[in-house]
């Protein structure tokens, strides 16, 4: 049981690339889920899920890369 709660007060490190590469999985369970609900047929929901996948991740993406430009303007 300790073992279980010592992930959760020291995380492990990641480096950069890293902690963008988890954002992949994250994206597409949640692009799946999603299209799982709004698509009207089965064999809809692989393509709708991909779009939505690279259409999340891209945009993720572009709002870190904006976020990053305007704190290095303003530091």
């Amino acid at each position: 049981m300790s073992d279980m709660l010592a992930l959760f007060l020291q995380p492990a490190s990641l480096a950069r690339w890293q902690q963008m590469l988890m954002l992949l999985p994250l994206c597409l369970a949640v692009s799946v889920v999603y299209k799982t609900t709004k698509c009207e047929r089965v064999r809809d929901i692989p393509w709708a899920a991909l779009v939505s996948w690279v259409t999340i991740v891209v945009g993720m993406y572009l709002v870190g890369i904006g976020l990053l430009v305007v704190y290095e303007l303003v530091a």
